[in-house]
């Protein structure tokens, strides 16, 4: 069985909990990356943040991005995956929460992030584009 461990990009930077959106999206360019995981000091996920929420839910709602912390964008509980669970269960997960990111998680610990290019390179064609209407349909994806 392959794993999310398997096909996860690990080594994933965290955007810390008290960090601007500014200091966020430069983190972003520099890693050539469209999503961050939010981690708070304790090093626990809190949530993943965006490039997209840095726009819509901040600089077109004509806040400041240098003053706003990328923990008030956090929201609720981040959907995870478990680092030994199947690629299977990675895509049902982004389907069912209309996600293109999860982050992977081994205990408490974050250990990784799969994306939707990478179960896409492990699954059948038929299984990628069902994740990919599933994710095109949800309100708001990540």
């Amino acid at each position: 069985m392959t794993t999310a461990r398997d096909i996860m990009t690990g080594d994933a930077e965290c955007a810390a909990a008290s960090d601007t959106l500014v200091d966020a999206a430069r983190k972003m360019r520099d890693l050539d990356v469209g999503a961050l995981p939010i981690c708070g000091d304790d090093n626990r996920l809190q949530g993943m943040i965006t490039d997209r929420d840095i726009v819509v839910r901040c600089i077109a709602d004509g806040a400041d991005p240098s003053s706003v912390t990328v923990a008030e964008l956090a929201d609720g509980k981040p959907v995870t995956i478990g680092a030994d669970d199947s690629v299977e269960e990675a895509l049902r997960t982004m389907s069912q929460h209309g996600v293109r990111r999860l982050p992977v998680i081994d205990g408490h610990e974050l250990v990784g992030v799969v994306s939707q290019a990478d179960v896409a390179r492990h699954l059948p064609e038929d299984a990628v584009g069902e994740l990919v209407e599933a994710i095109s349909s949800a309100p708001s994806s990540t």
